[in-house]
Formats: structure tokens, C-alpha cells, sequence
């Protein structure tokens, strides 16, 4: 049942995710891939297996200052997850999954393997707080229409920094002068109150998907609880997109999902 708490029984996902930006499915990833892929992160994690990107790296509010800082060795996201273990490509070729995202983008289904392809980590300790932002902001596509997919492999609660959306967002037109240095959402801009006033934050259990919009605005606090999340993320379009030839979005090849 691919149903969700707000979606009315007329209304097809596809028409959901198109007016909202994002869809949340419970409990849709069988246990045998999301224990799979929590072993494959907690083992990588432990080893500092590379590709990693640290916390350090990203100078966000909450993460130390270099490497060699405290908890410099906090992991933020472990990188290339599909050359991980075979449980990734086992979970984005998973039929029902892949019928869902033809559903959003079209058919054939591609996954981009330069952006995402990664578990984000995120550690009680030295975690930082992640701004508003679209993953656009440095992506080169021929186009914005691409969907993130985000498998909470634990529970994802306020407490532990879960993501906040902005319902619709990925349809507004957001002019440079509203944005910081870093792309961010300016706080203090004064055309973008209403938007913080239409927040949700978005919960999920262990197992649960939760699909949006690329272009969708998005943010996330540090972890306050005292236990790791990690969540899967992997990025996907249809056949009328396509990565910037000489750009970083083209810089790996990508993997095109096999049609249920």
C-alpha cells in the first residue's frame, strides 16, 4: 500500500509529490535491506572507510574546525555507497521502488551516481546544523526535475536533527538577493518570513521513505540525542534530464534503473 497520512483517495502520488514537493511512505523498505545497510554503515563508520566526507570539511554551525580539532573525525556522510556493498544496488533496483519513481520522473529511471550515492551520518556529539537550501544549488543538470530519495535506516526525530520542508517551495522562484554566501536561505530576509512559517518537519521510522523535490527547500539541525542517525540518500531522473557535459554532475557515469 503505497498510501500516505495526507494524500486523498483521489489523488495520485504523482499529483501529491507535484503540489507538496514530497512524499513520505511508511514502513516501505523491507528489514532485510535496511539491517543490511545499517551493519555495511556502522563497519565503514568505525574504519573511516574512504570515500568520506567529514564534518570538519563542511564548516557548518556545530562542526569543529578542522581534522585535527575534537571529533575532526566525525563522519558526515560516507560517500559511493552503491561501491559499498551490494545491498545499495540491491535497494535502488528494488521493483517496487523503481515503479514508484516512474511514477515522479518517467521511464527509464537514472540515478546519478556524482551527487548523493551516500549514507548521511549524523553523531550526537559533533554534528553540525545544515541551512535552507536546495540540493540544486550546486548541481549542473539540464534541468531541476530531479527527486531524492532519503531511507531512514533508524528513527528520525527533531531531536536527533530529522529534515524540515517547505511544502511548495519547489515551485517558487527564489531570486539570488534571498540567499547568503553559501546559497542558504537568508534568515533575516524579510520575503522569506512566510516561508518559515510554513515549515513541516518531517518524522520517519525506521524503514520509511521519504521522497523530494530537488528544488525543494530544506534544512536540518545538529543531533541532540545521544545516538547516530543514518540515512540513505540517492538521487534520481527521467529521460527529458540529463547532467552538464564538463561539468561535476557528469563527472561520474550513471547507473539506469532496470524497468520492472
Amino acid at each position: 500500500d503505497l498510501s500516505t497520512t495526507t494524500q486523498t483517495p483521489t489523488e495520485s502520488l504523482a499529483t501529491q509529490f507535484e503540489r507538496d514537493g514530497f512524499l513520505v511512505l511508511k514502513n516501505f523498505v523491507p528489514a532485510s535491506f535496511v539491517d543490511r545497510m545499517r551493519e555495511v554503515t556502522r563497519r565503514d563508520v568505525e574504519t573511516l572507510r574512504e570515500p568520506i566526507e567529514f564534518e570538519a570539511d563542511v564548516n557548518y554551525p556545530g562542526s569543529p574546525d578542522s581534522l585535527e580539532a575534537p571529533g575532526g573525525q566525525t563522519v558526515r556522510r560516507l560517500r559511493q555507497a552503491l561501491s559499498r556493498d551490494p545491498v545499495f544496488q540491491d535497494w535502488v533496483c528494488y521493483p517496487p521502488f523503481v515503479e514508484l519513481l516512474i511514477q515522479l520522473v518517467g521511464s527509464p529511471v537514472t540515478c546519478p551516481l556524482a551527487h548523493h550515492n551516500c549514507v548521511m551520518t549524523k553523531q550526537p556529539q559533533f554534528s553540525s546544523d545544515t541551512g535552507w537550501h536546495r540540493d540544486t544549488r550546486f548541481w549542473n543538470f539540464q534541468n531541476g526535475e530531479l527527486v531524492n530519495a532519503w531511507l531512514a535506516l533508524g528513527q528520525e526525530r527533531l531531536e536527533n536533527g530529522c529534515l524540515k520542508v517547505i511544502p511548495g517551495s519547489h515551485r517558487m522562484t527564489i531570486g539570488a538577493d534571498r540567499l547568503n554566501d553559501k546559497r542558504f536561505l537568508a534568515a533575516d530576509h524579510p520575503e522569506n518570513q512566510p516561508l518559515f512559517e510554513t515549515v513541516q518537519t518531517v518524522e520517519l521510522e525506521k524503514g520509511d521513505l521519504l521522497l523530494f523535490h530537488a528544488l525543494m527547500f530544506h534544512a536540518a539541525t545538529r543531533n541532540y540525542s545521544t545516538e547516530t542517525k543514518f540515512s540513505v540518500v540517492f538521487t534520481f531522473h527521467g529521460p527529458e534530464n540529463s547532467p552538464i557535459p564538463g561539468s561535476k554532475s557528469a563527472s561520474f557515469p550513471e547507473l539506469i534503473l532496470p524497468t520492472p
